[in-house]
């Protein structure tokens, strides 16, 4: 593996483990740290010894979202030029299982990375949430696709529109994790799942992964495009610049309408 600056690769036996290391800004995910991602994880993907691969924040934090600073004064042209969500669609090729072990905030981009991933194993501390509606913005990474499908119509409606937050409890009862544990356990409840299923024939459950997909995202690239569309058009508002700004600044937005 090469030396990345933003992340941290390694393997435990047959399950590769991808960290996000950027603590001081809660790994926040510019695009820097998802491109090395993806890179490890695709580097994950093609070593025949790994059969299924964690994506962890570690126990205080998975990822506080994207990078407000660096699309604070972008445009709409801006934002389709830099194809961010292509990176997106390379992670959704791996082949591999991938299990999101996330504790802390998993919010915005860091929840739709979570929930990009086959299984979610949440700490007790963990708080998953798609608070873009708070910065004049919608999901634009897969959220309001990906969430309505876990959590039905109604909820996801509540989380996106409001920007609340889903507790560890109240995520397994919706089922958008599969499971709970104490946050000082989670990475390493996430490496014994991917061993549990390392131990399981690779070739089915390859297929498992692609047919469960299949079941679970039918029909939701449609979705994941319009919702790419509208979430470039929202970089042609002033509410959404004055909101990212807002954010940074550590102030109040006013929004206009405009």
């Amino acid at each position: 593996m090469p030396d990345y600056a933003y992340i941290l690769s390694t393997t435990d036996g047959p399950v590769g483990i991808v960290t996000l290391n950027r603590p001081r800004q809660l790994n926040t995910l510019a695009r820097p740290l998802m491109a090395e991602l993806v890179d490890a994880l695709e580097r994950h993907d093609a070593d025949p010894g790994i059969r299924a691969i964690v994506v962890t924040g570690g126990p205080s934090v998975f990822a506080a979202g994207a990078d407000i600073k660096e699309m604070a004064d972008a445009s709409a042209a801006d934002m389709l030029l830099r194809n961010n969500t292509g990176l997106w669609d390379r992670a959704k090729r791996i082949t591999k299982p991938l299990i999101a072990a996330v504790a802390g905030y998993a919010l915005g981009g860091g929840c739709e990375l979570a929930m990009l991933c086959d299984v979610i194993v949440a700490a007790e501390n963990a708080r998953f949430g798609q608070p873009e509606i708070n910065i004049g913005l919608i999901p634009g990474a897969g959220g309001t696709q990906r969430l309505t499908r876990a959590v039905g119509k109604y909820v996801a409606t509540d989380v996106i529109l409001t920007g609340r937050m889903l507790g560890a409890e109240e995520a397994l009862q919706r089922g958008l994790a599969a499971r709970v544990v104490p946050p000082e356990l989670i990475v390493e409840e996430g490496v014994r799942l991917g061993k549990e299923i390392a131990r399981r024939a690779p070739i089915a459950v390859r297929l498992a992964k692609e047919t469960i997909t299949r079941a679970s995202e039918g029909r939701v690239d449609d979705g994941i495009e319009l919702e790419r569309k509208a979430f470039y058009l929202l970089f042609a508002t002033q509410d959404s610049h004055e909101g990212m700004h807002a954010f940074i600044d550590k102030r109040q937005p006013a929004y206009e309408g405009r």
